[in-house]
């Protein structure tokens, strides 16, 4: 029998742990400073090195990293530098990164998730489905009582999860999909078969993403706009921005918001305040590269 009073001191967090993410976070940012990378304070998975020879940025999720600059040199550097440590592998020029498919020409970078939305279609036998041209009906509202209560609500669940995550290169059914988000608590019919007709539209669309052009400025361009008291059931308002560098399209956010607004100017003065906060962060961004 194992003797009662000792205890076994782990020298390496094991895999699925509560302390290895943060071990490995810890490590992995110790080693890419160690390396002259500094960690960006407006985003603690962006790294950074900016010389006046080179610049070069490393994007960390868990262990998924991607990387970009102007110097092969350091790139290879870089590299051979994590693949001493932790044996990684290349996988050469980013065609695809967590769902997103990037292609590329001179004129730019697309951002799409064509492969990503075929899953979508076949889990819910909706690959035969004929295309709609918007992704809500016209004049559409949806309300917390219309239809019958679905018997399982986990595929609606799933469904809205699966179109959330879409959203990153598809902000065209972004405020569909957030209205539909309102009710996973207790879907009813009538909210399915709004998801139905919004995956009816990304069958006709699947091509469609975000552009990057090529011959892009850094002059920022901010919309915002707001919903006063469109929730039926609540009179909650809906506020929403878009954010431009250029002519694309870089960050962009539609939420319900949580108190009830007395007036429309109100909620117009709410959404402009939250526009004006990503708005710094991404001017912080920007300065972090040297911008």
């Amino acid at each position: 029998m194992a003797d009662p009073n000792l205890v076994c001191r782990l020298h390496r967090s094991l895999y699925g742990s509560k302390q290895a993410s943060h071990q490995w976070n810890m490590e992995l940012t110790t080693l890419l400073q160690s390396f002259g990378y500094s960690q960006c304070p407006h985003d603690h998975c962006l790294f950074l090195k900016i010389t006046d020879s080179c610049f070069v940025a490393l994007l960390v999720y868990v262990d998924d990293i991607l990387l970009t600059g102007d110097s092969t040199t350091e790139l290879d550097a870089l590299k051979a530098h994590l693949h001493s440590l932790f044996t990684i592998k290349d996988l050469g020029l980013a065609k695809y990164f967590l769902g997103l498919e990037f292609a590329r020409s001179s004129h730019g970078l697309l951002v799409t998730q064509q492969k990503y939305l075929p899953d979508i279609l076949a889990d819910t036998s909706m690959l035969g489905a004929k295309a709609a041209p918007t992704p809500l009906p016209p004049g559409l509202k949806l309300s917390a009582d219309a239809g019958s209560l679905l018997p399982d609500p986990s595929s609606y669940r799933r469904l809205i999860g699966c179109l959330l995550y879409l959203g990153f290169t598809r902000p065209d059914v972004y405020f569909a999909v957030q209205q539909l988000s309102q009710f996973l608590q207790h879907p009813r019919s009538s909210h399915w078969d709004v998801a139905v007709h919004v995956l009816c539209y990304l069958k006709g669309s699947s091509s469609l993403g975000i552009f990057f052009s090529s011959r892009n400025t850094l002059h920022p361009s901010v919309y915002t706009d707001t919903s006063w008291a469109s929730y039926p059931d609540s009179r909650r308002f809906v506020s929403g921005y878009c954010i431009f560098l250029g002519s694309s399209l870089v960050s962009w956010r539609k939420k319900k918001q949580a108190t009830v607004s007395h007036s429309s100017a109100e909620a117009e003065y709410h959404s402009m305040g939250a526009a004006v906060c990503e708005l710094l962060w991404l001017s912080y961004l920007l300065r972090a590269f040297k911008i």
